[in-house]
């Protein structure tokens, strides 16, 4: 169940999607190929799931009197006895009124010897294929905790409101307050963790900041708020809603970026070519009040029209200080010298595996989904990115010179060798010419046209969507515990050193590396914690954050599903990306969903698998329309086009894509 164990013997891009959290291929988990488990340390597993009960059939005897059958959602669950005291009382007279309503068990025992576990039913979420309901299970499953704060971790709090900076602080800290500072994040952003600024120097070269929010200064090590965002370690990102890791007094206003507010910051600040070139670097604690909050739209309108005299009314309220011209400017000099950091960094053999991100817009009274679209990452996302990136390796090398035993890292393996080998051997089968000899050759022979036509991007998504699963997961570590200083590696990035500084307000690796930045300056308190303690906390920090990011596409799942029942049937081309005996899986082009295609739901004459070389293709043979008609044949191989049509079955949160009947040639 996902339990931290006990062995015996040593061994304990970012831009990349990783999907594999296997770590058999990581050198640092390899000097030993087989292990016994001797004692269970600590349970990292919930052991919550989410299904429904029904009563054991008579047959079941003595075992029908005192225990119902709960079905986990999770096929990889097993199905669990649980007590009949903890279902509803009428639930044996009317099992049928419960049918629909979705349950969340938790599972206390299970046998070697027994193909059903034990359980105790926690409580009734309500109707499934709900929003609500659905998404606190989800929560609940992945043991994220989104109760409300306790009264001991809101006296941590500043409790005298409105709350301003002490005056000590403006002695302490480098004042920035005066400079043209800004913030680009979506439009529905209320956590503004990061700003931007950009100041042409006299001699031609440009004085770049990275100012990211102070959240240390109001975290105290050891108090009940450090414990509690210890524990929860991330936010967690919803469709419809945030868990925040930190209360919303601290995300959304004393440490969020708000424009026209004195803010406690951390900054990198540069000495910057046009070309990228680095000539100088600083670190210390400041103060910035922020000119303006552009979300990404208002900064793409600045690069895409770089002569455009922007009215204040086509902009968010700016500062008197600052003019919408001199914001201008220095968007359209940071996308400038971006442009060249991220082309310098791909030349340098980094690797990025873009898949497509569903978005919805939500009815603003229902919050039911009325729409959705595949998220579109622009030359505004890639800015931030680029000089979030600069940051986050600027201060691994500075807390890693300084604490070469303590420093929270980073790190991103190298992909895992058997599945890389097959997927190598898939591509010369199909013609491809993908160079997997590291992570830059890759990603430029990837980004080589496949194709001129319509449907080269598809081609594009399910080449990467291949390319992402032999890619392991990136993961938090402490420097000291890791003796090959090669394993330090990113892979995704293809940098020696790396770390997450630059969002403390979302998550608490940035607060560790935060305390470790201050310590290094001698502007915060000496280092207490030991290599064991933050090696601890960085495993801790993984398994958050792989819980995070499932729960947030099981999010995005769930108001899919809701959607396609809301307002499908629903139409789109799709490409094949992988093919088996009786089935075979889809990406769905118009919303970037894979489904996969069951072919004894289709009214087919025959089916046919082979293998063509290597290759595994299908041959359908539909049955005519008309009786007396001619049977049409289809072959189906990876990356063939086909019309699909999504529609809502009758089971909660269930959808299928259902081929059209190919038209006869």
């Amino acid at each position: 169940m996902g339990s931290k164990v006990g062995r015996r013997g040593k061994g304990s891009p970012e831009n990349a999607t990783v999907l594999s959290e296997d770590t058999q291929e990581d050198p640092y988990y390899s000097t030993i190929r087989s292990r016994e488990v001797v004692y269970i340390l600590e349970k990292k597993h919930s052991r919550a799931a989410t299904g429904f009960i029904k009563p054991l059939p008579d047959k079941n005897g003595d075992l029908g009197r005192k225990f119902a059958l709960f079905s986990p959602i999770d096929h990889r669950l097993p199905r669990i006895y649980v007590p009949l005291g903890d279902c509803p009382q009428d639930f044996l007279i009317q099992p049928e009124t419960y049918a629909c309503t979705l349950f969340i068990c938790s599972i206390t025992a299970w046998r070697e010897d027994s193909n059903f576990a034990l359980g105790k039913l926690m409580k009734s979420l309500g109707q499934a294929g709900k929003i609500e309901p659905e998404t606190e299970g989800i929560l609940m499953e992945y043991g994220v905790d989104f109760s409300d704060f306790s009264s001991e971790v809101l006296q941590c709090l500043p409790q005298e409101l409105p709350w301003t900076i002490p005056q000590e602080e403006y002695q302490k800290r480098k004042d920035l307050r005066k400079e043209c500072i800004f913030t680009i994040d979506p439009a529905t952003a209320r956590d503004l963790d990061d700003a931007l600024s950009c100041k042409r120097l006299p001699d031609g070269n440009f004085e770049v900041g990275v100012h990211i929010a102070d959240v240390s200064y109001f975290v105290q090590e050891g108090s009940a708020l450090d414990v509690m965002a210890s524990e929860r370690a991330t936010s967690v990102y919803l469709v419809q809603k945030v868990i925040p890791m930190l209360p919303r007094l601290l995300c959304e206003e004393l440490c969020s970026l708000n424009p026209m507010t004195d803010r406690l910051t951390f900054s990198v600040i540069w000495k910057i070519t046009p070309q990228g070139k680095i000539l100088d670097e600083w670190f210390g604690r400041t103060i910035i009040c922020s000119c303006v909050k552009l979300s990404y739209d208002h900064a793409q309108s600045m690069i895409n029209k770089p002569d455009k005299h922007f009215a204040e009314h086509e902009l968010p309220l700016v500062s008197s200080r600052h003019s919408t011209d001199e914001i201008h400017e220095a968007v359209l000099n940071l996308h400038c010298i971006a442009q060249n950091l991220r082309k310098q960094r791909f030349d340098d053999g980094a690797l990025r595996l873009d898949q497509l991100k569903l978005a919805f817009t939500l009815d603003k009274e229902s919050g039911m989904p009325q729409g959705c679209y595949i998220y579109q990452y622009r030359d505004s996302n890639k800015l931030v990115e680029e000089f979030m990136l600069l940051a986050n390796m600027a201060v691994a090398h500075h807390i890693y010179g300084r604490f070469p035993e303590k420093a929270l890292l980073r790190r991103h393996p190298p992909p895992q060798t058997k599945m890389l080998n097959d997927l190598i051997e898939f591509c010369d089968q199909m013609g491809l010419k993908l160079d997997f000899t590291c992570a830059g050759t890759l990603h430029k022979s990837l980004n080589d046209q496949f194709g001129t036509d319509e449907y080269t991007a598809a081609r594009k998504e399910v080449l990467t969507n291949m390319c992402s699963r032999p890619m392991q997961m990136a993961l938090y570590f402490c420097t000291g515990v890791v003796i090959n200083e090669s394993l330090f590696h990113h892979y995704a990035l293809n940098v020696p050193l790396y770390t997450h500084f630059t969002s403390p307000i979302r998550r608490f690796a940035d607060i560790i590396v935060h305390r470790l930045l201050a310590a290094s300056l001698g502007c915060g308190p000496s280092l207490k914690h030991s290599q064991e303690a933050i090696q601890k906390q960085a495993e801790h920090c993984n398994d958050r954050k792989t819980a995070s990011k499932r729960v947030q596409e099981l999010s995005a799942e769930l108001f899919f599903s809701v959607f396609v029942k809301e307002c499908g049937p629903l139409e789109s081309e799709a490409m094949v990306m992988g093919v088996l005996n009786e089935a075979f899986d889809v990406l769905v082009l118009k919303f970037g969903v894979q489904k996969r295609i069951y072919c004894n739901t289709l009214p087919l004459v025959s089916m046919r698998f082979q293998q063509v070389g290597k290759m595994p293709e299908l041959t359908l043979l539909w049955k005519p329309e008309q009786e007396g008609g001619e049977p049409i044949q289809q072959v189906i191989g990876i990356f063939t086009l086909l019309d699909v049509v999504l529609k809502s079955e009758n089971a909660p949160l269930k959808y299928t894509a259902t081929p059209k009947r190919p038209e006869a040639q």
